[in-house]
């Protein structure tokens, strides 16, 4: 497996701060954000220099009950070789649902969403996997993921799923440990306890990230600090095994690089700490890891072949994810079993993170609207799901102040107008007068 030694996420903001930083061995880029026949001059120059690039793909929807778009492989294949990566990164994940195999509208969540721990959502998922890794040229990884809510009914802890689903079909893991701490404080699961039931010599590589509690719950936000839990539970997971690399997360409110610095030296004091501890920590592993496999169920060890999943099978799962999602993006009632509360939370995030990312690739309409722009943008998300990305939400948002009469007439409402008929006509000027927006400084679908 590729030693990749310590990193940091490469984003546009800090571009030129990761390329000062001493000790960095490899970055890891959003593969979206990315274009394989123009890339960044810092990625080029990172790359002259001997540090590994791994493209992060945040789009391909794994843990969906489609199977994976063509178009998206092949986009995640063209930037691994663009980019001369020993691997390439995605997420275990769901970020759409619905259309012809449920024949319900199809909806984008513009967010990572968990996959229920079923035999159903396994089987898709491996199947999904096995797609994936058949169209890549190189090693594929998967990544746990955050969540703020749970899935009534499920049949499996998240190590036990994950181990399964390495054990299945090959895949290596990226371990996520701050998605690690916001699961135990917001579903109660033991961090502890999933890194006792993870196959540990499939790990790839490790995250390391900030957040922040807001309405009762821990928000993954890739904006904060680094908080003292989740680098105990990286110590806690190098006592166990030694990653090939571990990795700095940080996707917006970015601090001076001097802070960032510090926050790498802090990562890595703990994994030294748990790498003080390994040798004697070792043969306890073992044998956790085999009490794991067994309880992620031994009927799996013995498939020779990987059978297709039946038809039936995705469209259960696609019919249960529609039904969720359809309640977050456009205020269905809430599917039974879920925690109405928790989804409300979970609502409003992915209408907060649909007005950053607008913000960001239309910033004329924060500054025609002001203060109003987020209250705004939020109440009308919450509502009306995406139908065609981010530069098309940002239209019809523009396009629902207008005729919905919340914007009383003025300044605000002429500008807007004029921006509206601007970019919605038969020959629409580029959407942001600032500037094309050639790289978003963080992913359009957050993790």
């Amino acid at each position: 497996m590729t030693r990749l030694g310590t990193g940091i996420g490469w984003r546009p903001e800090i571009a030129d701060a990761v390329e000062r930083m001493p000790g960095i061995d490899w970055v890891e880029a959003v593969a979206e954000n990315v274009c394989p026949g123009h890339l960044p001059e810092s990625l080029l120059r990172l790359r002259e220099r001997g540090v590994t690039v791994v493209p992060h793909g945040v789009s391909l929807g794994l843990g969906g009950a489609d199977r994976p778009d063509e178009e998206r492989l092949t986009a995640l294949a063209e930037r691994a070789e663009a980019l001369g990566s020993p691997l390439v990164t995605e997420h275990i994940a769901f970020v759409r649902a619905g259309g012809p195999l449920t024949a319900t509208p199809r909806l984008e969540a513009g967010h990572l969403l968990p996959v229920p721990r079923t035999r159903d959502a396994l089987d898709v998922l491996c199947e999904n996997v096995r797609i994936a890794q058949e169209s890549l040229p190189v090693p594929l990884a998967v990544e746990n993921i955050a969540a703020l809510i749970a899935w009534p009914g499920e049949e499996m802890t998240e190590g036990q799923f994950l181990y399964e689903l390495a054990d299945r079909t090959g895949v290596r893991l990226l371990i996520d440990v701050a998605n690690l701490h916001t699961n135990h404080v917001n579903r109660g699961e033991d961090p502890a306890k999933a890194l006792a039931e993870l196959p540990l010599e499939a790990i790839a590589y490790v995250h390391v990230a900030g957040g922040c509690a807001r309405d009762g719950v821990w928000h993954d936000s890739h904006a904060h600090p680094v908080p003292r839990p989740v680098l105990d539970i990286l110590t806690d997971l190098t006592s166990r095994v030694a990653p090939p690399g571990v990795l700095l997360e940080r996707d917006e409110n970015f601090p001076e690089p001097a802070e960032l610095e510090r926050e790498l030296d802090a990562i890595r004091e703990a994994v030294q700490l748990g790498a003080r501890q390994l040798g004697t920590e070792q043969r306890g592993t073992e044998q956790q890891g085999a009490a794991a496999q067994e309880a992620a169920g031994a009927d799996a060890a013995g498939e020779s072949e990987p059978s297709a999943v039946a038809d039936a099978t995705r469209q259960r799962l696609g019919l249960a994810q529609a039904a969720l999602l359809s309640s977050l993006v456009a205020g269905t009632p809430v599917p039974e079993g879920f925690d109405r509360v928790r989804l409300g939370v979970q609502a409003r995030a992915l209408a907060a993170k649909r007005a950053d990312v607008v913000a960001k690739l239309a910033p004329e309409l924060p500054l025609i609207l002001g203060t109003g722009y987020r209250a705004s943008f939020v109440a009308y998300a919450q509502g009306h799901p995406m139908r065609g990305g981010y530069r098309q939400d940002a239209l019809d948002f523009a396009e629902r102040l207008l005729l919905g009469g919340q914007l009383a007439e003025g300044r605000a409402r002429r500008e807007l107008r004029r921006w509206w008929l601007d970019r919605s006509g038969p020959a629409p000027r580029p959407l942001s007068r600032l500037g094309r927006v050639g790289q978003v400084g963080r992913s359009l679908i957050g993790r």
